[in-house]
């Protein structure tokens, strides 16, 4: 919820949209019309919020016999449009929420009614950095976690503090919508220059119909940061072998690695590990235009802090662009943040997915690790990890993903880095702190993201992501 800085650098690229690996991709690349012509209005992308502000439920809720609802708040059983995923905002984002929160839904068309789901409060810890241009904009809320529900029309919730709580309640309801790639991709028809890496083509969406190429400037930017790793429009930037990862970080231009110069260290001694398959935003269908123009950029990439995104588990790999979607959407719409925080996100069958715009292989500032986003990136696995065992395959996915970045920025994932802290509930502001190359959220803040059973996965995560990087 806090974040840009000094040192960071703010640059418009280029934006895309991706579909799951489970999924079969686009053919034929595609590019935005000429800088000189004016683009016709980009159409509407699927998905909405409904805001529905809590009221008093004493009188209510005591009369149906809950004795324990002096001073909640919520909302009674009711009928609303179609939505997947729930929230609860607040006005102000310093104040917490020291209670419970709790929903229940009807499933679409079926007149069900879930049990009772706790949504979970403490999620001040995640966000951007005190005192930076994200942390202290005037748009930020307080928030809970998002829980994923699913297709669902009807909602009832019930809010019990602990003490008083905060002003201005208000129940999020998010729809994704339907998947982009069921509907007729709005991509232009003409070829960027930038190729894929020799013997690789990524996909793109397929050709606008005749007279219709509605490219949006925040969508034509998204995409052009990946420019040297896939065609412009691609939906997934294909995977390497750790051979071409490692003759294409030799190649890469200082100024292409990063806006503050790229991996010196790794050409030098490329314990890189081979690049992982990642689905872009143009893959999962993020809509470009609702977040903040441009990207924020931090110096380099020491560590990665590992996530839940406290979700829930109940949902599919095929609905998984859907649920990142909806946290986009919560992110930006609900919670008053410039853009996705995460930088990537792992679902449970591995699928591995770009989160906060500006390039894959950049060192984008995300808003994950509230003081220390600066010199770091955060990786949120799609569920809730608290009792349930995370998948092997999200493990996996982890270690790939970060034998890659981290060795393109010349980390061990068995190493130590240090990272000056933001300020937060664990360090002061200022104070050096070291942490392990990959790191759990809880190491940096007093959380128990990303769920004690995750946590305890980390240390199988370091030791495969070296050997991917070839260290022994």
């Amino acid at each position: 919820m806090r974040a840009s800085l000094a040192s960071s650098i703010a640059v418009t690229c280029a934006a895309v949209l991706a579909l799951p690996v489970s999924l079969t991709a686009p053919a034929a690349a595609t590019a935005p019309p000429a800088a000189a012509v004016a683009l016709p209005p980009a159409p509407e992308l699927p998905g909405s919020t409904q805001s529905l502000p809590l009221e008093p439920l004493g009188a209510a809720t005591r009369a149906l016999g809950d004795t324990d609802a002096s001073g909640a708040q919520g909302l009674t059983r009711r009928d609303v449009r179609p939505f997947s995923l729930v929230g609860v905002v607040w006005d102000d984002p310093a104040a917490p929420l020291h209670g419970t929160v709790q929903v229940r839904t009807r499933a679409t068309g079926g007149g069900t009614w879930s049990e009772w789901q706790d949504v979970e409060t403490h999620n001040e810890e995640h966000g951007a950095d005190p005192d930076t241009a994200e942390g202290s904009a005037r748009a930020l809320r307080g928030s809970t976690a998002p829980l994923w529900v699913g297709d669902s029309d009807g909602v009832e919730i019930r809010v019990r503090g602990e003490e008083p709580l905060p002003a201005g309640l208000r129940l999020e309801l998010v729809d994704p919508g339907e998947d982009p790639a069921a509907a007729p991709d709005e991509a232009a028809s003409r070829t960027r220059g930038a190729m894929a890496p020799a013997g690789r083509a990524a996909p793109a969406g397929p050709a606008a119909p005749a007279g219709r190429t509605a490219v949006s400037a925040a969508e034509e930017a998204a995409s052009a940061v990946n420019a040297r790793l896939a065609p412009y429009g691609a939906t997934w930037i294909p995977a390497l072998s750790k051979e071409e990862t490692e003759r294409e970080a030799r190649n890469t231009p200082q100024a292409q690695a990063a806006p503050a110069g790229p991996v010196a260290a790794a050409a030098a001694k490329p314990y890189i590990g081979p690049r992982p398959k990642i689905i872009t935003r143009k893959g999962w269908g993020a809509d470009e235009r609702i977040r903040e123009k441009g990207f924020v950029y931090t110096k380099t990439i020491k560590a990665a802090f590992v996530h839940h995104s406290a979700t829930g588990n109940n949902y599919t790999c095929k609905q998984a662009p859907s649920v990142l979607r909806s946290i986009y959407r919560y992110h930006v719409k609900s919670s008053g943040w410039r853009d996705f925080g995460y930088n990537f996100a792992v679902d449970k069958c591995g699928n591995i997915y770009e989160g906060r715009a500006g390039g894959v292989a950049k060192p984008v500032m995300g808003a994950h690790t509230l003081g220390f986003n600066t010199d770091s990136m955060g990786i949120a696995v799609l569920g809730t990890f608290s009792r349930s065992a995370p998948p092997a395959a999200a493990v996996t996915a982890i270690a790939r993903l970060t034998a890659w970045k981290l060795g393109l920025h010349g980390v061990n994932p068995k190493g130590t880095s240090y990272l000056i802290s933001g300020g937060g509930n664990l360090y002061k502001k200022g104070k050096k702190v070291r942490f392990n190359a990959i790191a759990g959220h809880r190491d940096g803040f007093a959380t128990d993201c990303p769920g004690g059973r995750l946590y305890n996965k980390l240390g199988t995560a370091r030791t495969s992501s070296a050997k991917y990087q070839g260290r022994s």
